[in-house]
């Protein structure tokens, strides 16, 4: 069932209820006698009983009102705003909500509450022939954040690669007509580079895209033979300016089950965002350790730091703390992002701390249950191809 369906049927339920129950009521003040079990298919208390409780079971909040507008029930969803703050902004929006739909048959409001937490609550209001009407509260936070997100993704995708590619068509433009050998060196320069910068943008988005969309693999990782690839990777991207890249206290021969690609990917990447932020002669240290609580990698470096603004944001997709030192870099913005959905899909966390012109420290922290008992005789494939190389 999908989710369109499964919210209509709540919906339905709640008010199928609400008009169950304020036909109950109107028949209490009139008088008047319930139908007979030939006009409603059975007795109605058999009904009533079993759709009361299916409603107080409901996630949504469910109000009944009745046609001078006062509030004459509210399941257990609802009932948990009464008397709160936000319940008080909600009887208000409820109240709104119903005058406005007596002449529509029914009317819906999404409401923003600051918080905190900040919430987005969709009030739907929906006429009953009884001149009352039944309104349901739905959270749909986590939705309003996913469509905010999924626009902002696209925003920044369009920008991120209509760069490159805008300077590609530019340059191309420019050597068309370029008869100077020295010009025409220099302008093939800059589009490799803008081209390589267009590639590794859609590379680290389909690597991400295939970490969120896929679950982690489960093989015997070499903790050791990780960190070893990843301080690789960091002397690559050195590129002999002259970073030195060590690791200490890396446990040996300490085994856990995970996805090797991606826990290489999370760590790498680390590693290579402290080699590209770091000056000449600092030095980038890795570390692991392991208690009964966690196992945890550990990248520290010397170099600019990040400011305290923005420690809560550069896990984000496409986020720079210096737009102009990432384009100096190569750098996507991507790759943060990559190692925190790696921790996630591991059970664990990407932590970080730093002092601006000191330099950062991120911890990428798994569970000890992933550990794997000593003695087990099974290799990862990175140890097993670099004892090969070797």
């Amino acid at each position: 069932m999908n989710v369109a369906v499964g919210v209509a049927l709540v919906v339905g339920i709640a008010v199928g209820f609400g008009i169950f129950h304020l036909a109950a009521r109107r028949r209490a003040i009139t008088g008047e006698a319930p139908p007979s079990p030939e006009r409603s298919g059975g007795d109605e208390n058999d009904v009533s009983e079993p759709l009361r409780e299916a409603v107080e079971h409901l996630e949504i909040g469910v109000l009944v009102i009745d046609e001078s507008e006062q509030i004459r029930y509210r399941n257990a969803a609802a009932q948990s705003f009464h008397g709160t703050h936000v319940g008080v902004l909600l009887d208000d929006h409820v109240t709104g909500l119903v005058k406005a739909s007596r002449g529509s048959g029914a009317d819906v409001e999404i409401v923003e509450l600051q918080g905190p937490p900040k919430l987005w609550l969709e009030i739907s209001a929906h006429v009953v022939p009884s001149g009352g009407a039944v309104v349901t509260i739905r959270d749909v936070s986590e939705r309003v954040r996913t469509d905010a997100m999924r626009s902002d993704f696209v925003t920044n995708i369009s920008h991120e690669l209509k760069t490159p590619v805008g300077a590609v068509a530019v340059l191309a433009e420019a050597l068309i007509d370029e008869s100077d050998p020295a010009v025409v060196q220099r302008l093939a320069d800059h589009l490799v580079e803008e081209a390589h910068r267009a590639v590794r943008t859609i590379d680290d988005l389909l690597k991400l895209s295939e970490i969120e969309s896929t679950r982690p693999g489960d093989q015997v990782v070499d903790l050791a033979a990780v960190v070893e690839a990843a301080v690789a990777r960091g002397r690559v991207v050195d590129g002999g300016r002259g970073v030195e890249i060590t690791s200490l206290d890396v446990p040996d021969g300490l085994l856990l089950r995970g996805d090797e690609r991606q826990l290489v990917s999370a760590v790498g990447n680390l590693v290579e965002n402290a080699v590209k932020y770091s000056h000449a002669g600092d030095v980038v240290q890795v570390r692991a350790r392991v208690d009964e609580i966690a196992i945890e990698v550990m990248v520290a470096d010397q170099g600019i730091g990040i400011p305290t603004r923005d420690l809560d944001r550069v896990f984000e997709r496409f986020y720079r703390v210096d737009r102009a030192r990432s384009r100096e870099t190569g750098g996507t913005g991507l790759g943060l992002a990559i190692v925190r959905h790696v921790a996630t899909n591991h059970g664990g966390e990407v932590l970080v701390s730093s002092q601006e012109g000191e330099g950062s420290t991120f911890v990428l922290r798994l569970p000890a249950s992933l550990v794997v008992a000593p003695g087990n005789p099974v290799r990862s494939k990175v140890h097993e191809e670099q004892q090969h190389r070797e």
